[in-house]
């Protein structure tokens, strides 16, 4: 009988030490510029009432129709594991009074989603974004600040060139009814050219119609009325203010008629940094403002506005550019070389007093051949090889190696730790 060998679940994957290196540079790189514009870091549970999601993101998105994974727990409450960062955010802003803070909240998140999605690359049903949520400020300002920090986090990670902003605005309340009945009118009479997904969406959600990827859909797409020419006077100046400080601190961007995002609590200014030309394939991140979504889940008239970005996505693109250099920040200072029994006692109590001091050393108990040791310790490029022979554990010295240089010289045992560190500064 073959034993069972158990596998990861379809669309998850384990992040091995190699894969994590990226994903520390990645984290390190985003907390630091987010960290400098203000932003602080939350968390939210892996899990949330479904109609939170139901509610903020909209019952007609592919995201709640197909995507979700929900349950019932041993209590018969309807859960869901966290699809996306911004209703569960604005859900803890309202719960713990974030309404009395100074306004506006900066908040930023590195947390893994859940979505039942088709897995291809760079794409998995358990996923990591990193994104930032700004709640309590309407001005145009906010949206330039939101999108010229995510543009600095790609200039930090190295691929700021190889990149390019698309930008819209898709109104408000006021405006998007009218916009929204001349593109149903307009599709109605293009309804044999489009997939059958557009066609249910012509009917619950229009402005989805923009968002299709079906091939068949595209030619339709293109010449679909363009929301930018439906704004409302306010809506049109602040999508003009927003251009306008675009270009005073020379944030490049293109204006896409047809970018809407794909969910309902959008409005207004909504943005994606796109990875080549192949549109919401290659977007790295997206967002814009949801002035509406607090008021949604019970708050009062709030405006807020960020982004989310794919974390694996990211990754992707950042392996695809071998000239990125991405630094492996775990290092070796020390490597404890040992021979004989009584060395090997000595070498876990030397090891010891390093971790103690917060120096990185590592040592190679299973290994024979000072040799062999030696090999390892110049793989790992360690710094320094402290040598425990026999006669080193009877007079307790240690050979303080300079790997560099290959100088050797004798220090007594309870004298290193502080020498080697005194080298290290």
């Amino acid at each position: 009988m073959t034993k069972k060998t158990f596998q990861v679940p379809r669309g998850t994957r384990d992040i091995l030490p190699d894969d994590q290196v990226y994903f520390d540079y990645l984290n390190s790189i985003f907390k630091s510029v987010v960290k400098a514009a203000g932003f602080r870091q939350i968390t939210t549970p892996a899990f949330e009432d479904t109609n939170l999601f139901v509610r903020g993101v909209g019952k007609e998105t592919d995201i709640v129709e197909k995507e979700m994974y929900t349950f019932r727990d041993k209590s018969d409450n309807l859960l869901t594991l966290r699809p996306e960062g911004t209703a569960p955010i604005v859900r803890s802003y309202l719960e713990n009074g974030m309404q009395s803070w100074s306004q506006p909240v900066k908040l930023f998140y590195t947390m893994p989603m859940y979505r039942y999605d088709r897995p291809q690359a760079g794409r998995y049903r358990e996923f990591w974004q990193y994104g930032l949520e700004m709640i309590g400020d309407k001005e145009p300002l906010a949206d330039v600040m939101v999108i010229s920090t995510a543009q600095r986090v790609y200039r930090k990670l190295g691929i700021g060139d190889y990149i390019s902003l698309q930008l819209n605005s898709i109104g408000c309340q006021k405006c998007r009814p009218k916009y929204i009945k001349e593109l149903t009118v307009y599709y109605k009479n293009n309804e044999k050219k489009i997939c059958a997904s557009c066609k249910n969406r012509a009917e619950t959600n229009p402005l989805r119609l923009l968002d299709c990827k079906d091939p068949k859909c595209q030619p339709v797409i293109e010449d679909a009325p363009q929301i930018i020419n439906f704004l409302c006077p306010e809506c049109h100046e602040h999508f003009r203010q927003v251009l306008e400080s675009l270009d005073e601190i020379n944030v490049s961007y293109e204006i896409n008629p047809r970018l809407v995002r794909g969910l309902d609590y959008y409005s207004r200014t909504v943005f994606e940094f796109w990875a080549g030309s192949d549109g919401a394939q290659n977007a790295l991140c997206g967002g814009g403002r949801y002035d509406g979504l607090v008021e949604v889940f019970g708050g009062k008239s709030t405006a807020a506005l960020g982004f989310a970005g794919g974390t694996d996505r990211t990754i992707e693109f950042i392996k695809s550019h071998p000239e990125i250099e991405v630094i492996y920040d775990q290092k070796v200072d020390v490597f404890v070389v040992q021979l004989g029994s009584e060395a090997r006692k000595n070498c876990l109590k030397l090891l010891s007093s390093f971790w103690d001091e917060e120096v990185a050393a590592e040592g190679g108990f299973d290994k024979e051949g000072i040799s062999g040791q030696l090999s390892i310790a110049n793989r790992l490029k360690a710094k320094y090889a402290l040598i425990i022979g026999q006669k080193e554990a009877y007079d307790k010295t240690v050979i303080i190696k300079e790997m560099a240089s290959g100088n050797q010289e004798v220090y007594p045992q309870d004298k290193v730790v502080s020498e080697v560190k005194k080298r290290l500064k």
